[in-house]
C-alpha cells in the first residue's frame, strides 16, 4: 500500500460538523466473458470460480476497514461486478451474514445485487431473496438477438425474458439495464427493447448510451454506431415515452416509478460515503478533518494476497480543498432536480460562496438553476453536463 498523501485539506479550522450516510460496495470481480464495451474491473472465469477463498478475502478486508467506520451504520448494500450472481446462494448468504456481524446495517437498508441473465435460476434466486437481497439489478442491454451477439452478451432472448419473470415473481424491487445507439440499432428498435421492458411494469430502469471505452474492445476495433444525430434522437424519444409511462427521470440514465429510485446510487450522487471491498473497489470516506479516496488491487489474485498480507488498499490518496467543489458537483449534477443548497456546505465543510463566481456565469449560460433551496442542472446542463461539470475544476474556477 502506498502511504497516504498528508495533504492539508486548506484552512487549519476546516471541518465537517456531521458525516454523510454510508454506503458498501461489494466487488465480484468474476464474469462469464468479457463484454467488448465493458471496461469494468471484470475478469473471465476459468474454471471453478475460487468462491471461498475470495469470500474469506472479502471478510478480512473489511475487518482490516473497520477502524475506519466505527459507529457507523450502513444505509446501503451494493454487490456489483463482474457477475456477482455467478456465486452460490450459500456464499452470498454466508456473506451476508458477515457483513451483518461486523457492520450495524439499517433496517430497511436496500441490498442490491448485479445480475445478468445467463446465470437466473429460480431457486437460487429465491435463495438470494431469503439471504436478504431485496433488489436486483439485471444487465439485460437489449431483447433482440442481433444487437446482443453484437454486444457479445452470453444470454439470449428468451434468457432475458426468463431473468425478468422471475424477478418480478420474487423481488418487489428491480432494475433493468438497458443499452442504446448500439450498432447497426434504429430508432424504432431502440424503443421496441423499451417497449418490451415496460411490459413488465419494472420499478426501475436505466438506459445507457454506449460509449467507446479506452482499454476494451469496442474502442480498439470500433462498431458501426448511430451518428450522433440518430443517437440524440434515441435519447430523446427514450425520455419522452418513459415520461409517458409514469417515470420520473431523476438522474442522467436512470429512470424510476415513484418511490423506487436506487437508494445506494442516490447516496453516491449526493456525496455520500461508501466504503468499496473487493478487488479494484474504491472508496470516499469523511472525518471530520479530512476525506478521503482508496483503490483496493485489481487483479482477483493480487487482491487477496495483498489481503492476506495485512495491505489490501494500493492507494489512498487525501481529497484538496481545491478538488472538493468539482468532486461534490461531478455526482450532485447528474441528478436532474438537483440537489439541497445547504448539502454543499454540509458534505464539503465549504462556504457555497467559495465557488459563488463560477455558479452565476453558469447561471448565466443557462445551465444551471439555483434558488435558496436548491442547485439544479437545467435542461441545456443535463445536455451539456460534461461542459458544466470542467467549469468546476480547480484550473476553470475564476
Amino acid at each position: 500500500m502506498s502511504a497516504p498523501v498528508a495533504l492539508p485539506v486548506g484552512r487549519s479550522n476546516w471541518s465537517l460538523q456531521s458525516l454523510p450516510p454510508l454506503s458498501l460496495y461489494v466487488h465480484i470481480p468474476w464474469c462469464i466473458r468479457k463484454c467488448p464495451y465493458c471496461d469494468f474491473n471484470s475478469h473471465e472465469k476459468r474454471g471453478e470460480l475460487p468462491e471461498k477463498a475470495y469470500l474469506d478475502a472479502l471478510v478480512r478486508d473489511l475487518e482490516l476497514a473497520l477502524p475506519l467506520v466505527w459507529g457507523r451504520r450502513i444505509v446501503s448494500i451494493f454487490f456489483g461486478g463482474g457477475t456477482p450472481s455467478l456465486l452460490s446462494a450459500q456464499g452470498l448468504s454466508r456473506l451476508l451474514d458477515d457483513l451483518r456481524a461486523r457492520l450495524p446495517l439499517l433496517h430497511e437498508a436496500e441490498v442490491t445485487l448485479e445480475a445478468n441473465p445467463g446465470t437466473f435460476e429460480i431457486e437460487k434466486f429465491r435463495d438470494y431473496r431469503a439471504a436478504g437481497i431485496n433488489r436486483l439489478s439485471i444487465g439485460i442491454q437489449s431483447f433482440n438477438p442481433r444487437h446482443l451477439q453484437a454486444l457479445g452478451r452470453v444470454h439470449d432472448a428468451d434468457e432475458a425474458r426468463r431473468a425478468v419473470d422471475i424477478a418480478a415473481q420474487l423481488f418487489d424491487t428491480f432494475n433493468l439495464d438497458l443499452m442504446y445507439a448500439l450498432p447497426g440499432q434504429t430508432l424504432d428498435e431502440a424503443l421496441a427493447d423499451l417497449e418490451t421492458a415496460l411490459g413488465w411494469q419494472p420499478p426501475h430502469l436505466s438506459c445507457y448510451h454506449l460509449t467507446l471505452e479506452p482499454n476494451t474492445l469496442f474502442y480498439r476495433n470500433p462498431p458501426d454506431l448511430p451518428d450522433d444525430d440518430l443517437s440524440a434522437d434515441m435519447q430523446e424519444a427514450i425520455e419522452q415515452r418513459l415520461e409517458i409511462a409514469g417515470y420520473q427521470h431523476y438522474e442522467t440514465s436512470a429512470f424510476a416509478r415513484p418511490g423506487h429510485p436506487c437508494q445506494h446510487n442516490l447516496n453516491y450522487w449526493q456525496f455520500g460515503d461508501y466504503l468499496g471491498i473487493g478487488a479494484g473497489a474504491h472508496s470516499k470516506l469523511s472525518f471530520p478533518d479530512r476525506i478521503i479516496r482508496q483503490a483496493r488491487y485489481k487483479q482477483p489474485a493480487a487482491y487477496q494476497q495483498q489481503v492476506a498480507a495485512g495491505t489490501p488498499v494500493q492507494e489512498e490518496r487525501q481529497v484538496t480543498l481545491d478538488e472538493l467543489p468539482f468532486e461534490f458537483m461531478m455526482n450532485a449534477l447528474r441528478l436532474t432536480a438537483g440537489v439541497p443548497t445547504e448539502l454543499f456546505a454540509r458534505h464539503t465543510g465549504l462556504p457555497l460562496s467559495r465557488i459563488e463566481r463560477t455558479l452565476q456565469l453558469a447561471e448565466q449560460d443557462g445551465l444551471l438553476y439555483r434558488d435558496h433551496q436548491s442547485l439544479a442542472p437545467t435542461l441545456r446542463g443535463q445536455r451539456f453536463l460534461n461542459s458544466l461539470l470542467q467549469r468546476f475544476l480547480p484550473e476553470s474556477r475564476p
